[in-house]
């Protein structure tokens, strides 16, 4: 397993590659990695004939008052889990790597970064857009893989590849969850015994949408409110938003049809956690 660390070479191996006919699929990662990373890359493995690994934590996508500094980082330990997946190459570059100090463009999806966790983060989903396309320039791949987890990064990557004509082919794997339907997450680790037993409550308040739905209801309002009423009963969560949006566009919906992602933002003590659930042919 490669372990590249400047865009110089990483370009220079990629296009060695692609000369010799491989298929790249890319994973994209700020480390930490866990069981829903390693999803994407077994997907990655199976569907390509080279898998990249990027790990890096991307300054621009953190506000002010967010936890670069202490966001988890630990190579090693990442590494040691690549190397179990077969990854064929880490790229590892520096923040001056990526963000040299004469660095001035960012790319904005307008109106999708702006809905949902958008509101919240002002300049997260614009640093995610901007990192995204850099790490595809770079690695050149033909499949990228992101996770549903973060399903509105999702709508925003496949939007901007689209409209920039990139050559590469987005691919949304499934959430993987705990034992107790806890979305994984790098953050999870923030959270104590307590916190983490409270947390369920996200992805039990997404299993009743699913019910409500299936059972008729079609008020996204009605839907929302059963949904606030039963994370309310956690007196350590605080709910940010909980909102039904078009799956292609993020408008938000009065009536659910067609497909309907139903995505929430909650704190959980100082842990800030986002989950969600598509729901497809709804008439």
């Amino acid at each position: 397993m490669l372990i590249i660390r400047t865009v110089q070479k990483m370009q220079a191996y990629s296009k060695e590659m692609r000369r010799k006919g491989k298929r790249t699929g890319f994973v994209p990662t700020m480390g930490a990695l866990h069981e829903g990373h390693l999803s994407l890359i077994r997907r990655a493995r199976k569907d390509n004939d080279l898998v990249v690994v990027s790990i890096f934590v991307n300054p621009c996508q953190f506000g002010p008052r967010e936890d670069f500094k202490k966001y988890p980082r630990n190579f090693k330990h990442d590494a040691s889990l690549c190397k179990n997946e077969r990854v064929d190459c880490i790229f590892y570059p520096a923040v001056q790597e990526m963000y040299p100090g004469n660095y001035k463009t960012f790319i904005s999806v307008e109106g999708l970064s702006d809905a949902l966790c958008g509101k919240s983060r002002p300049g997260h989903f614009r640093g995610v857009a901007t990192v995204v396309a850099k790490l595809f320039n770079i690695i050149q791949p033909d499949n990228a893989y992101f996770g549903q987890k973060d399903a509105q990064q999702s709508v925003i990557i496949k939007k901007m590849a689209a409209d920039l004509n990139m050559p590469v082919s987005i691919k949304v794997i499934p959430t993987v969850r705990d034992k107790d339907g806890l979305a994984l997450s790098s953050r999870n680790r923030y959270l104590s015994v307590r916190e983490k037993q409270d947390a369920k409550v996200l992805s039990q308040a997404l299993k009743l949408a699913r019910l409500l739905v299936d059972g008729g209801q079609r008020s996204a309002q009605r839907v929302a409110e059963r949904m606030k009423q039963l994370i309310q009963k956690k007196k350590s969560l605080k709910i940010e938003y909980i909102s039904l949006v078009d799956a292609d566009n993020l408008v938000p919906l009065t009536r659910i049809s067609g497909s309907c992602i139903i995505a929430l933002a909650a704190k959980v003590g100082k842990t800030r956690l986002i989950d969600n659930l598509i729901i497809r042919g709804v008439s």
